[in-house]
C-alpha cells in the first residue's frame, strides 16, 4: 500500500513539475484571462476561465463543457456546412480569376436558394444553398463553411480573419472552420464541387497524374506543402481526396481519382492524409475529408448520381470489398472525416437508398466494422437535392433517416429551420445531436482554432505558390507524364528538329452543354521554353515532326443529359479527320490528356507510333520530356479500352486490368522510359 501511495504522489508531482507550454493566442476583439504567468481567451466574455477555454485540459473535457453551454439552436446550426461567398467572387462561374479584385467583406444576402433538384432535368451547375456570412454566423449559428472563391492569397487571408473576428464576437466565441475542394491541381473540369482549378497556390498534376508518378515520397511532400499554403490563408479543412476507384471508364468524375487500382489508391491516400494532417491533428493541420464512401466508381452505365438517371451504384463483378480498401487506408492514417456518395446500391445485399441514408453502409460497415470514429460529412445536398431511394419521405423524415444512419454534418444546407424543428418535435433525440456536435467540436479543438484561428496576411502572400514549393510541383508535373509507345524511336528528340506544335483544346471545356468538335485546332504553340535541338515552327509544312496535344472533354460532369456515354475522341470534341491528316502528313507525337480512359481507335490505326499520356501538366514539362531533358517514368493509373464495344461490355466494379482479355489498349501500370 505504501509503495502504491508513493508512486501515485510521484506521478502527481511529475505532472505539476511539467510547466504547460503557452500557445500563441489569436484575438481581434476578445479579452484574455491571466492565471499566473499563463493566458487564456475569454471566449464567452464572462471574466472566468471556463473549462472549454482552458487549453491545458484534455480535449474531451473541453468538448463536454462547451456542449453543456450550447443551446439546441447552436447545436443544430453546427450540423450544417454551407457554401459561403465573397462579394463578386465569381466562384460559381468560369470567370473566376485568382487575380481578380474581390471584396473581403461579408455578403449578407442569401445568394443561392434551396431548390428541389431531384428533377429529371439536366443541370448546368449544381444548385446549392448558400448563406450570407454574417447572417449565417449570427442568426443561423453556422460555424462550418465551404469557400469556393478563386482569388488571391491576400484576399482569402483577410476574409478568413474577418470571418473569425465575427465568430469571436458571438456569445460563446466558437470559431469557424473553412473547407475547400482541391486548389493545387491542373484539371480540365473545374466545375463547382469538383475542383477550384488554376489558383494562386502551387500547381501540381491532376490527381490521376499524381498517381501516375508512383512516387509516394513526393506525394507526401506535395501534401505537406499544400497544407502550409492552405493553413496560411485560413483553410483548415479539405473536401478531398477522392479514393473512389475509377473502374467504370465512363464515369465523369474519374479525373479526381487516383485511378482504378485499390492498392495504389490506398498508398496515395495514406501519404496525402499524413501529409495534410500530420500524425495527428494540430495547429498546422488541414483536416481531410476522404470521399466518397464506399466508393462512387461503379456507377451504372457510367452515369453520375448527381442525377436521378445515375442514382445507382452496382457491382456486377462482385468487387464491392475492393472499393472499400482505400477507405481503410485513410482510416488507418487518421482521416478526420469521411463523405458518403449520393448513390444507392443496386441489389439485394443493401437497402436501395442513397449512402447518406444507408444505415448498413455508414453505421454497420463504416462505424462498427471498420472502426471509424471521426466525422461523417454528407455530400452536398442529399436531403433536398439528391434523396435517392427516399424521395417519398418528407424533408424531416430524410433528416431523421440520415442521422440515424450516422451522418454528423450536412453539406449544402444553410438554413437550419427544418432540422431544428425535427429535433424540437422529438423525431431526433438531443443526445444523438450531441454525439455529432461533440465530434465536430473535437476537430476544432484539435486544430487549435479555439486558441488562434487568425492568420498572418503578409506571411500568407509569401507562402502561397512560392518558388520553392513550385519547384517541387514542377518535378511532379514531369514525373506524371507517361510514354506509352515509342515504336519508331522518335523520342527523345536529340537532333536538330523543326517541330510544329498544336495544342488542341476547346476553350472553356468543362462548362455547359456538350458541343460539336471544333473544325480547327485551338492553338499553334511556339513555346518560349528553350529546348536544345528543337525549333518550333508555324506550319506543319515547315516541320520535321508534328507534336499534337489533344484534350478530349465530355463537356464536364454537369453537362450530362442522361444519354449513353461514349469515350471515342470524335464524341468528345476532337476533330478526328484533322488529327488523322496531321498523323498522315508527318512523323507525329500524339499526346492525349486523359480525364477518362479515352478510346483512341479512330486515330490509332497502325500509324500512331509515338503516344504519350498526360493527366494535367504544363507545356514546359511536356517539352522537357520530348526533348529528353527529363526521362519519362510515369505509369498508367488505369487501363484504356481498346474500343467502344469493350467499354459497353465492361463490369463497372472491376478495374480494366481485370476485365476480359483484349479489353485494354494500354494497361494499368504501362509506361516506358528512354
Amino acid at each position: 500500500m505504501k509503495k502504491t501511495i508513493f508512486v501515485s504522489l510521484f506521478a502527481i508531482n511529475l505532472v505539476f513539475a511539467q510547466k504547460p507550454s503557452q500557445p500563441i493566442l489569436g484575438s481581434k476583439n476578445g479579452k484574455l484571462i491571466k492565471s499566473g504567468s499563463l493566458e487564456f481567451k475569454d471566449l464567452n466574455k464572462n471574466g472566468t476561465l471556463d473549462k472549454y477555454e482552458d487549453w491545458r485540459l484534455p480535449v474531451d473535457v473541453r468538448v463536454k463543457d462547451l456542449l453543456s453551454k450550447m443551446t439546441i439552436e447552436e447545436k443544430v446550426g453546427f450540423m450544417l456546412i454551407s457554401t459561403t461567398r465573397m462579394a463578386n467572387d465569381g466562384g460559381f462561374g468560369p470567370s473566376a480569376n485568382p487575380n481578380a479584385p474581390i471584396s473581403s467583406g461579408f455578403n449578407e444576402e442569401d445568394l443561392v436558394q434551396n431548390v428541389n433538384m431531384f428533377t429529371r432535368k439536366p443541370l448546368s451547375e449544381p444548385n446549392m444553398s448558400a448563406s450570407g456570412t454574417t447572417k449565417a454566423v449570427t442568426e443561423r449559428q453556422l460555424r462550418h463553411f465551404i469557400l469556393r472563391a478563386n482569388t488571391s492569397a491576400k484576399t482569402m487571408a483577410e476574409w478568413s480573419n474577418n470571418l473569425q473576428a465575427l465568430c469571436e464576437s458571438t456569445r460563446l466565441g466558437i470559431p469557424a472552420i473553412v473547407a475547400s475542394n482541391p486548389r493545387n491541381h491542373i484539371t480540365t473540369d473545374a466545375a463547382v464541387g469538383l475542383s477550384v482549378g488554376a489558383t494562386a497556390f502551387s500547381k501540381w498534376p491532376g490527381e490521376l497524374g499524381m498517381a501516375a508518378m508512383r512516387d509516394f515520397k513526393l506525394t507526401r511532400e506535395f501534401a505537406e506543402i499544400a497544407a502550409k499554403e492552405w493553413t496560411a490563408v485560413g483553410l483548415r479543412k479539405g473536401y478531398m481526396y477522392m479514393v473512389d476507384l475509377a473502374t467504370e471508364p465512363r464515369w465523369n468524375r474519374t479525373e479526381g481519382t487516383f485511378g482504378e487500382d485499390a492498392d495504389l489508391s490506398s498508398a496515395m491516400i495514406r501519404e496525402i492524409v499524413l501529409g495534410f494532417q500530420g500524425n495527428k491533428l494540430g495547429k498546422n493541420s488541414v483536416a481531410m475529408t476522404t470521399k466518397h464512401f464506399p466508393g462512387g466508381g461503379p456507377q451504372e452505365g457510367g452515369q453520375d448520381s448527381h442525377f436521378d438517371w445515375g442514382k445507382f451504384a452496382h457491382y456486377p463483378g462482385g468487387n464491392f470489398n475492393e472499393h472499400v480498401k482505400p477507405f481503410i487506408a485513410a482510416i488507418n492514417a487518421g482521416t478526420s472525416s469521411i463523405m458518403p456518395y449520393y448513390s444507392a446500391p443496386k441489389g439485394k445485399e443493401f437497402e436501395e437508398v442513397g449512402f447518406s441514408f444507408n444505415k448498413a453502409i455508414i453505421d454497420d460497415l463504416l462505424r462498427k466494422k471498420l472502426g471509424f470514429k471521426g466525422i461523417i460529412n454528407s455530400d452536398t445536398g442529399p436531403i433536398e437535392m439528391m434523396p435517392w431511394g427516399v424521395e417519398s419521405l418528407t424533408i424531416e423524415q430524410r433528416y431523421v433517416k440520415a442521422i440515424e444512419a450516422g451522418v454528423d454534418i450536412f453539406s449544402g444546407a444553410a438554413d437550419p429551420t427544418v432540422l431544428l424543428n425535427t429535433v424540437k418535435k422529438g423525431l431526433v433525440k438531443e443526445s444523438r445531436i450531441n454525439e455529432s456536435v461533440s465530434r465536430l467540436l473535437k476537430e476544432k479543438f484539435e486544430l487549435g482554432l479555439f486558441e488562434n484561428p487568425f492568420v498572418d496576411v503578409e506571411k500568407a502572400e509569401k507562402i502561397v505558390g512560392n518558388e520553392e514549393f513550385q519547384q517541387k510541383g514542377d518535378l511532379a508535373l514531369r514525373k506524371s507524364i507517361v510514354l506509352l509507345r515509342n515504336d519508331e524511336k522518335l523520342l527523345p528528340i536529340t537532333k536538330k528538329t523543326k517541330v510544329y506544335f498544336e495544342y488542341y483544346r476547346e476553350e472553356g471545356g468543362g462548362r455547359g452543354p456538350q458541343a460539336q468538335a471544333p473544325k480547327s485546332p485551338i492553338k499553334v504553340l511556339k513555346p518560349e521554353t528553350k529546348a536544345d535541338n528543337i525549333e518550333f515552327v508555324s506550319t506543319k509544312e515547315e516541320a520535321d515532326v508534328v507534336l499534337l496535344w489533344l484534350f478530349p472533354t465530355t463537356g464536364g460532369l454537369f453537362s450530362s443529359g442522361g444519354k449513353p456515354i461514349e469515350l471515342s475522341l470524335s464524341k468528345n470534341k476532337v476533330d478526328v479527320t484533322h488529327v488523322n491528316e496531321l498523323i498522315n502528313s508527318k512523323p507525329t507525337v500524339v499526346v492525349v490528356n486523359y480525364t477518362n480512359p479515352w478510346v483512341i481507335d479512330e486515330i490509332d490505326r497502325g500509324k500512331t507510333a509515338t503516344v504519350l499520356a498526360t493527366f494535367g501538366t504544363s507545356v514546359d514539362a511536356l517539352i522537357d520530356v520530348i526533348s529528353g531533358r527529363f526521362n519519362p517514368t510515369g505509369k498508367m493509373p488505369f487501363a484504356t479500352p481498346s474500343s467502344e464495344k469493350a467499354v459497353s461490355e465492361n463490369k463497372s466494379d472491376l478495374p480494366g486490368s481485370k476485365e476480359n482479355p483484349g479489353y485494354a489498349l494500354f494497361n494499368f501500370g504501362q509506361g516506358l522510359s528512354y
